[in-house]
């Protein structure tokens, strides 16, 4: 074809970034059969005057949790395609912790032919690490199978870094199987030969830095930074004095876990992009780091640039400065204009992902046993720092009634517990955290990173009793209970993570959850994102599984309770 000869399409008059030379420049753009054939062309189908509006590359996160906005991939296509985002990088390890092998192939049915570019990365910890229970494990053999797959691009984040650093053989065969692939990292605090011994290993990337510095070194040790802003995790401020024109081609932009009340409200990609502009980077960087640097390391040839060949995924922008998206087109098809979606994608959710709490509420018991009934008793607490996913490890004084140490609301030190979900055991590891304030009621969720067992915090075990049985009955979700009832739900049938409803829906219940929150006394900004990572023992540096209270930094179960009175 003559690209300055016939195109389906000539979008004229528009100031298209060129992310090769990092320059605007005033031309037009004629695309045929979904693609970019060249600047200009003397016959097309359809020709649309932008008027001088800014004309940029769709924008690609370079690492997300699909699951964690709550929604099935067609409900998130269309919360996230409005804001220019063309193409994400999933790693769908929440599902796959529940569901293994068939929730990864549900993901990926569910996300086929969507004007989103959704690519996958292979779990590479299903479990996390030994010290929880999933609902699935997945090995060398499934990473392999799996690595075969079309639209799987290679090895999702290593968690388990201390596998990596000590050798762990069944951690060192999945790197193995992903060796010439794409490999994302997650290390966070890592560093000196610990993280030079990890990015031997095989790890390309990392998206847990909190630091400057902390970025810095992994940067010169080899690795892709990728700069997260979610809803709980936000490091952009605190990392974006990384990001400059030298080192572009190494720092992309990732949401990782954006929850539907950020994406309402805050937006996607966009909102990262344009938050960079606003501090000193310039659009020309901004955007290609969200664009064709991200394509570049996880292999999307096709994709990221404005260029004859590559695929006409684009936003056409109404204001530079302020990142303001007007259109957007997928394939050359104008898929979004003005904050709306213009294609639906509605697809029924399959038995197989409905069903998988799996509790007997009537058995639970969250008694935390002391030999000594003397009250107070000494225990472990995970202090709760309410914007990131790292906890502190404390120590405080609780009651001891009836020979169970229980939460003591005023001193701020409530009962935590996660109960197995999976398998119907009903394994329960009890402790204590610090820091979600609830005066009284209790908050539970069937979302609580990786393994998502259920997680529940409280003012008394009756309260959190309440509040499990009220996820039981909804099929998963989210709720806050007061005086033993719901005053507020979300319920996520689909894993016990997603629900098939609207995000806007979806965001609407989630702030309804906060608000109820609030009321009870918690200050957290998002409480039930914070209370999703207690659970997460790949994170420093206290965390509590249904295995019990895990020191992350020594790798171990440790007692709740240090002594008596």
């Amino acid at each position: 074809m003559n690209a300055r000869s016939t195109a389906d399409l000539v979008l004229r008059n528009g100031r298209v970034l060129d992310v090769f030379s990092g320059r605007f420049r005033k031309t037009d753009l004629a695309i045929a059969e979904g693609r970019i054939v060249g600047f200009g062309a003397t016959d097309a189908g359809q020709s649309i005057d932008l008027e001088g509006a800014w004309v940029v590359p769709g924008l690609i996160d370079a690492h997300v949790h699909i699951e964690s906005s709550q929604s099935t991939p067609g409900a998130f296509a269309r919360a996230v395609v409005p804001h220019g985002t063309t193409a994400v990088i999933a790693d769908p390890h929440e599902i796959a912790n529940v569901l293994g092998l068939e929730g990864i192939r549900y993901m990926l049915s569910a996300s086929d032919g969507l004007p989103l570019g959704v690519f996958f990365m292979a779990p590479s910890c299903v479990p996390s690490c030994p010290f929880e229970s999933a609902g699935a494990e997945l090995g060398p053999d499934e990473i392999a199978e799996m690595l075969r797959w079309d639209r799987v691009l290679g090895l999702g984040e290593m968690m388990n870094y201390p596998g990596v650093i000590h050798g762990d053989s069944d951690v060192l065969a999945k790197l193995a199987a992903a060796k010439g692939m794409p490999i994302d990292g997650h290390a966070p605090g890592l560093s000196g030969q610990d993280l030079w011994t990890y990015v031997t290993a095989g790890p390309m990337t990392d998206h847990e830095c909190t630091t400057v510095e902390e970025a810095r070194e992994k940067l010169a040790a080899g690795l892709t930074i990728l700069i997260r802003e979610g809803t709980t995790a936000r490091n952009l401020d605190a990392l974006l004095p990384i990001l400059d024109e030298r080192t572009a081609p190494f720092v992309h932009f990732c949401t990782d876990d954006r929850h539907p009340e950020s994406l309402v409200d805050e937006g996607h990609l966009d909102d990262l992009v344009r938050r960079a502009i606003v501090s000193g980077v310039s659009p020309e960087v901004a955007i290609s780091s969200a664009t064709i640097h991200p394509a570049r390391t996880y292999g999307l040839d096709d994709r990221g640039a404005l260029a004859p060949g590559y695929r006409a995924d684009l936003a056409v922008l109404s204001d530079l400065e302020s990142f303001s998206v007007r259109e957007v087109f997928s394939g050359g098809v104008r898929v979004a204009a003005d904050g709306d979606p213009l294609f639906d994608a509605r697809v029924a959710p399959s038995d197989i992902v409905r069903g998988t709490l799996r509790i007997d509420p009537s058995s639970l018991r969250f008694d935390l046993p002391v030999s000594n009934q003397a009250s107070p008793c000494t225990v472990r607490v995970i202090e709760v720092e309410g914007t990131q996913v790292v906890t502190g490890a404390g120590e405080g004084r609780v009651p001891v009634v009836d020979g169970s140490a229980i939460s003591d609301p005023a001193s701020d030190l409530l009962k935590l517990a996660v109960v197995e979900r999976h398998s119907g055991e009903g394994r329960v590891g009890v402790g204590f955290a610090r820091g979600f304030g609830l005066a009284t009621g209790a908050l539970a969720s069937s979302v609580a990173h990786d393994a998502h067992n259920v997680v529940v915090v409280g003012a008394s075990d009756g309260e959190m009793q309440a509040a499990v049985e009220e996820l039981v009955r909804l099929g998963g979700g989210q709720v806050v209970v007061k005086e033993g009832q719901a005053v507020a739900t979300l319920p996520l049938p689909i894993a016990g993570l997603m629900t098939d409803g609207e995000l806007a829906e979806t965001a609407e219940r989630a702030r309804a959850l906060s608000r109820a929150a609030a009321d009870l006394g918690c200050p957290l900004p998002a409480p039930f994102a914070t209370l999703s990572f207690m659970a997460l023992p790949v994170i420093p540096h206290l965390k509590l599984t249904d295995q019990g209270l895990i020191d992350v930094d020594a790798f171990r179960v440790v007692s709740t309770v240090l002594e008596t009175a």
